[in-house]
C-alpha cells in the first residue's frame, strides 16, 4: 500500500467522529524561521501536504495551516551572518530583531518568505501564519494564564518523563524582558494571578547575555512565550489542531511528543492531535540544522529540480524510510530514471502502488500525457557537447519535456555534478590515452580503417555494430574525453567531424 493511503486509513479511523460530523479538520505544521531554512524540514512538511492532498482526494473537508515561527528567540547564529552585528540579538525574540537585508520586515520575515517561496514552488498550498499572530492576538492568553495556574502539574510531568524535580520557583513560560527586549535569558519565578515576577538572569545560557533585570509584568498579549515543548502543546489547542506530525526524534522516549502530548491532555485539557513520526530528509548522508547554517537550503533544492522530481524525491520513500539525497552524487539522474520508469508503467496502464505515487509526485493529480521522455543523464552529456543539436539527438522526445531536462541540467552540472557526469570534448590526446595496451590500439585501428573506407561518417548504429566487435568502449572515451566513461560511443563519435574522429584514432592507435 503507498504509505500516503495507509497513513490515511490510520486517520481516518481515529478522527472517524469529526468526519462524520463534516467538521472542517486542521492540519498544521511549523518552522522556526532562524536562519535560511535547510530542506530537511520540508519531511515534515511534505507529510502535511500530502495528508492535505488526500483528505481533498477524498473530499474531506479541510485546511492545512503552516506556521512561520517567528516568536522563539535566537539561540544560534548562521555562519554566514555578521556576528558583530547580531550578537546583541541573541535571545530576542525573532520577530524583533533586524532583517539582515534591512528591507524585510524582521529577521524571520526575511528567512521566512524564502522558505514559502519553496514551499510553493514544490506544489503546496497552506495556509501561512505567523506565530507572533497568535501571542500578540491574545489567542495564547487564556492558554498561558492556565499553564501558570497549573504550574505543579507542569513540574509534575517533567519530573515523570524526566527524573529531574523543578523547583517551586520553576514556572513554565518566558518573559520579554522590559529592559533589554530577551526572551531567551529570562526566567520566571512567581506568579500572583495577574502578574509574573522574573529575572533576566546575565549567565542563564551560553548563547546570550542577560542584563540582570528582575521586575513584575504581566505575561499577556505578546509579552511572554511558553517553552517550545509547550508551546507545542498550546498551539493544538490554540489553532484547534486536528492532524500533526513530526520528525522521528520528537518521538522518541522521553521526546517532545511525550512532552507535549501530556501537557495538552493533563494542563490545557485537549486530547493530542492524530500524527505520525517521519524520518529524516538527508543531504549528502548528513542531518541539517537551520541556525547552524548546514546543509542546503530548501530554496536551493528546490530551484535544483523540476516540481515533479523533487516531489518525487519526497514522496517515494515510505515515511518511515530515510530519504538521503545527494546532489552531488547520483541523486538526481537516479530520480529521473524513476520518474521515467514509473511514467512508463502509468502510461501503460498499469495502476498499482507505484500509479498512486507517480499522481501525487504531480500536484492536483494533473498527470502529463503520454510523450517520450529523453534520459537525463543523456541530455546532461549532449549540453555539455557544443558540436551536438539537442534536438537531433531526441529527435522523438516531448519538446517541452526535453527543454526543462536541458535546462536543469546545465544548473546541476554547473552548481553539483559530480566528477563523472562532467565531459569536455579534449582538444588533444588525453595523456591517459597515450599508451593504451595493445588490444585497444588494435580495436581502435580497425575503427579508423573502418571509418575510412566509408566516404561519409557512419551512422550511430553502424558505429556502434562495429564498435561492438571489440567492445573496446573504454578506449574511446579516454582518447575522446580523458574519462573511462562516457555516452553510447557509436552516436557520440557520429556527430563529430570524420577527419578530427580519423586523426585523434590514429594517433590513440599509433
Amino acid at each position: 500500500m503507498f504509505w500516503l493511503d495507509r497513513v490515511f486509513e490510520q486517520a481516518q479511523e481515529q478522527l472517524k467522529d469529526k468526519i462524520a460530523s463534516g467538521k472542517t479538520l486542521v492540519i498544521r505544521d511549523e518552522k522556526t524561521a532562524s536562519g535560511r531554512v535547510h530542506v530537511g524540514s520540508m519531511r515534515a512538511l511534505a507529510l502535511h501536504a500530502a495528508i492535505a492532498e488526500r483528505l481533498e482526494e477524498a473530499g474531506i473537508p479541510h485546511v492545512f495551516k503552516f506556521e512561520i515561527n517567528d516568536m522563539d528567540h535566537m539561540d544560534g547564529l548562521p555562519s554566514y551572518l555578521d556576528k558583530a552585528q547580531y550578537e546583541q540579538h541573541m535571545g530576542k525574540p525573532l520577530y524583533a530583531i533586524p532583517s539582515p537585508d534591512g528591507k524585510a520586515k524582521n529577521f524571520a520575515e526575511y528567512f521566512g518568505q524564502e522558505y514559502i517561496e519553496a514551499i510553493k514552488a514544490a506544489g503546496f498550498a497552506p495556509e501561512f501564519y505567523r506565530a507572533s499572530e497568535l501571542y500578540l492576538s491574545g489567542k495564547m492568553n487564556d492558554l498561558i494564564r492556565k499553564a501558570l495556574d497549573r504550574a505543579d502539574v507542569v513540574r509534575k510531568i517533567y519530573q515523570e518523563i524526566y527524573g529531574q524535580e523543578r523547583a517551586q520557583d520553576w514556572f513554565p513560560l518566558y518573559v520579554v524582558c522590559e529592559s533589554c527586549g530577551k526572551l531567551g535569558t529570562t526566567k520566571v519565578v512567581a506568579w500572583d494571578g495577574q502578574q509574573v515576577t522574573y529575572r533576566c538572569e546575565p549567565r542563564a545560557v551560553e548563547w546570550a547575555v542577560g542584563c540582570g533585570h528582575e521586575g513584575k509584568v504581566s505575561p499577556f498579549d505578546g509579552r511572554a512565550k511558553f517553552p517550545w515543548k509547550l508551546d507545542w502543546a498550546a498551539k493544538w489547542v490554540a489553532v484547534g489542531v486536528d492532524i500533526e506530525g513530526g520528525g522521528k526524534d520528537h518521538y522518541s522516549k522521553g521526546g517532545a511528543r511525550d512532552v507535549a502530548r501530556r501537557i495538552s491532555q493533563e494542563v490545557f485539557d485537549y486530547q493530542e492531535p492524530f500524527g505520525v513520526a517521519n524520518e529524516f530528509f538527508l543531504i549528502g548522508g548528513a542531518k541539517m540544522s537551520s541556525s547552524k547554517g548546514s546543509g542546503a537550503s530548501a530554496k536551493d533544492i528546490v530551484d535544483l529540480v523540476p516540481q515533479k522530481i523533487f516531489r518525487l524525491a519526497l514522496f517515494s520513500k515510505d515515511i518511515n524510510q530515510q530519504i538521503n539525497f545527494d546532489p552531488e552524487g547520483d541523486t538526481i539522474p537516479v530520480l529521473y530514471d524513476l520518474y521515467d520508469k514509473f511514467a512508463g508503467e502509468y502510461f501503460a496502464g498499469v495502476r498499482d502502488d507505484y500509479a498512486r505515487l507517480f499522481e501525487y509526485v504531480h500536484p492536483g493529480r494533473n498527470t502529463p500525457m503520454r510523450s517520450v521522455l529523453p534520459r537525463f543523464s543523456q541530455v546532461a552529456f549532449v549540453v555539455q557537447m557544443p558540436h551536438m543539436d539537442i534536438y537531433k539527438e531526441f529527435p522523438e522526445a516531448d519538446r517541452a519535456e526535453l527543454d526543462e531536462r536541458a535546462k536543469y541540467a546545465k544548473h546541476w552540472l554547473e552548481a553539483y555534478a559530480p566528477e563523472k557526469f562532467v565531459f569536455k570534448l579534449q582538444d588533444s590526446l588525453p595523456e591517459v590515452a597515450k599508451n593504451l595496451p595493445d588490444t585497444a590500439k588494435a580495436a581502435l585501428k580497425a575503427l579508423h580503417d573502418f571509418i575510412e573506407s566509408r566516404d561519409t561518417m557512419p551512422t550511430g548504429e553502424e558505429l556502434h555494430t562495429e564498435l561492438h566487435k571489440s567492445k573496446e568502449f573504454k578506449a574511446i572515451y579516454l582518447a575522446f574525453l580523458g574519462k573511462e566513461s562516457g555516452p553510447k560511443a557509436g552516436w557520440f563519435l557520429s556527430v563529430l567531424e570524420r577527419d578530427f574522429v580519423l586523426r585523434r584514432l590514429a594517433e590513440a592507435s599509433a
